[in-house]
Order: structure tokens, then C-alpha cells, then sequence
């Protein structure tokens, strides 16, 4: 479907609603080849864990799939297991990447899939101006529902101001903006810009800022608008950090959706902020300039079984030194956060089917 418009009601009541959206990661074996029966298993471990949506080919599925002719096999095989699973509400979104040209062709590839939005980075778009970034933007959108992605500069994001946010909230096949700026000032330029478009109703939030994902679940953004305020509010996340531990991340959203629902913010939820936080820190190795962020959720998949070992496209990406240490202590710290027995239950079931 090349429009939002044109989604089944009740994927669209899913997105608006708010839901968790993993950013899946590549499971590769010890060659580094596609390793498609644990690629599967992990798609059914989203399905199974209660996720409402999946985003493949996307900065934790390793943008450099497009260089070794995997970028169509992986979304694939996603497509295949979640029309299988038959649940009617999931949203599939994939991700797009590139200049124009590459980016409306990996566009018709998502669609002809079946996926009913893009997550369109900008990352190559470094040194544009805005009106080429807006062009672009709208040529894509032409083909399929496009997801705003505001990617943080150390992981090849590019800063854009609210009066950006604003012209592309005016893009009318835009259904979500991605904020994962991890920036608390970025992300207020972000809602000021779909505010001031009046998009607030059409356009769905969805935090991307690891470092603060229950914050942004449940606080009210009071945004002015001709002198009134608009009250702004991030439904759902799609997150690299949703990559693991997504049964309890499905457990997370509902307290923040049922504590904005009741008008009260309990302290026990709060705190949870800083432990989700100080968990992403050690996955996403904050410490080394998040170096080794994909390698962490890898880690983090290898120790529940997904994997035998950090087997990533880019022969040197692993774990930073002392990241392994951190991570130790986080699954210490926080053993509510994991969802070891989960995955365990029910591993060899699914490296099997």
C-alpha cells in the first residue's frame, strides 16, 4: 500500500495506539553467512513475546546488508514469519537508506512485501540542504508511508532543527517520527516542529532515545501553539534496546500506557527510567562513543542462545573493552528487566520450526 490511508483500520489503531517495535538485529553464523533458521527464531521470539510491530533493515540490522545483496533476503523471511503468525494488527516496517534513487527502489521492495511503512534515514544526507532533504523525502514517500528518523550523530545521524521537523510533518504520507536524537533538546525541536505543522494528530511518536525510553512514555510535552498549549505525548518505541529483553519491554509499555491512562506517574515507575537507561549504557557501550552498540545486543541475544557468537558484517566490530564487564553487572543489577526464562522456555521449539 503506497499510502497510509489505504493501512487495514486496525493497523493503524496499533500504531496510533502506541506499540513496541524492535529494531531487529542479523543473525549470521560463524562464516558470517546469512544464518536464516536463527534469523527465524528470532522473529518468532517478537511475535511470541507480544510485540506489536518489527522494523528490519534498520541501523541494528546492519545498514551494510545492502552492500552483500542481503537487504531483500532478510526483510523476506520477517515478511514470511509475520504473515504466518497470522496476528492482523502487527505493523511491519522497514527500513530505507540511502540517496533518492536507492532509497524509493528499497521502498517498492518493502511494499511488494508486504511492510506498511519505511524508516527513512537521512544519514547519507550529511552537508544538504534542508529543501534537497524535504525533496527527497517526499519522492520517497510516494511509495510507501514513511517514517521520520531523527538518528543521533554518533551513530551517523545529522542535526535538524525544528523548522525541518516542521516542513516534514507536512509531508501528508508521513505516519510516525522515530526521535532517537538522544537529545533532550533535539527531541523538544522535533515535537515543536509537528506541533506547529498541526500533524500532532497524524503523526504518531514513537521514542527512539535509549536513554530516556520510560521519560519519554510518560511525560505530557506542553508544546504552544497560537499562544495555546498543545499537549504531545510518544505513543510507542521502536528501538534498537527493544532488539532484546522484548517480552518485558511489551510489560514496560502497558505500565506507561496505564499510568498516563490513570493521570498518575507512580515512583516505582520513574525509577525504572534510570535502570532501563543504565542497562542501554552497557549494551550500547556509551562509554566508548557506542562503538559497540550492535555488538551489545548481540552479546546480550549470544548469552540467551539466539547466537554462538558476535558474529557481525564488519569483521571489526565487537565489544569494547570493558563492555563485557558492564553488561555483567547490569544483568546483575536488574534481573526484572531480562526475559531469560522466557527465551529459555521456549528456544529450541523455535530453532526448530
Amino acid at each position: 500500500m503506497k499510502n497510509w490511508t489505504d493501512w487495514p483500520a486496525d493497523v493503524l489503531a496499533a500504531m496510533r495506539r502506541g506499540i513496541v517495535i524492535p529494531a531487529c538485529p542479523l543473525m549470521l553464523d560463524e562464516n558470517r553467512e546469512f544464518d536464516r533458521r536463527r534469523q527465524k527464531a528470532l522473529v518468532q521470539y517478537y511475535l511470541e513475546a507480544g510485540v506489536g510491530g518489527l522494523a528490519v533493515g534498520v541501523h541494528t540490522t546492519q545498514f551494510e546488508i545492502r552492500d552483500v545483496g542481503l537487504y531483500q533476503p532478510v526483510l523476506a523471511l520477517a515478511a514470511q514469519q509475520i504473515a504466518r503468525f497470522g496476528k492482523k494488527d502487527f505493523v511491519a516496517v522497514a527500513g530505507l537508506a540511502g540517496k533518492t534513487e536507492a532509497a524509493r527502489a528499497e521502498a517498492v521492495v518493502a511494499r511488494e512485501l508486504g511492510y506498511h511503512a519505511g524508516l527513512l534515514s537521512l544519514a547519507a544526507w550529511g552537508g544538504a540542504s534542508h529543501d534537497e532533504i524535504i525533496t527527497h523525502c517526499r519522492a520517497v514517500a510516494e511509495q510507501i508511508p514513511i517514517i521520520g528518523f531523527y538518528l543521533q550523530p554518533a551513530v551517523g545521524g545529522i542535526e535538524l532543527d525544528a523548522e525541518f521537523w516542521r516542513r516534514f510533518a507536512l509531508i501528508e504520507n508521513v505516519v510516525a517520527i522515530k526521535v532517537a536524537c538522544f537529545d533532550r533538546y533535539k527531541t523538544l525541536d522535533v515535537l515543536h516542529g509537528v506541533v506547529a505543522a498541526r500533524a500532532e494528530d497524524r503523526i504518531t511518536l514513537y521514542t527512539g532515545n535509549d536513554d530516556h525510553i520510560v521519560a519519554d512514555l510518560v511525560t505530557p510535552f506542553v508544546i504552544h501553539r497560537d499562544n495555546q498549549p498543545v499537549i504531545a505525548r510518544f505513543k510507542g518505541g521502536l528501538l534498537g534496546h527493544w532488539s532484546v529483553w522484548a517480552q518485558k519491554a511489551v510489560g514496560l509499555l502497558q505500565q506507561c500506557h496505564d499510568a498516563v491512562g490513570a493521570g498518575s506517574v507512580p515512583a516505582d515507575l520513574l525509577a525504572l527510567d534510570s535502570q532501563v537507561t543504565d542497562a542501554n549504557a552497557a549494551f550500547f557501550d556509551v562509554a566508548n562513543n557506542f562503538a559497540g552498540c550492535i555488538s551489545g545486543c548481540h552479546e546480550i541475544l549470544r548469552r540467551q542462545g539466539f547466537v554462538d557468537g558476535i558474529w557481525l558484517l564488519d569483521r571489526n566490530e565487537n565489544l569494547s573493552p570493558g563492555q563485557g564487564a558492564l553488561i555483567d553487572r547490569v544483568c546483575a543489577d536488574y534481573p526484572h528487566l531480562n526475559d531469560d526464562a522466557f527465551v529459555a522456555a521456549n528456544l529450541s521449539r523455535w530453532l526448530q520450526a
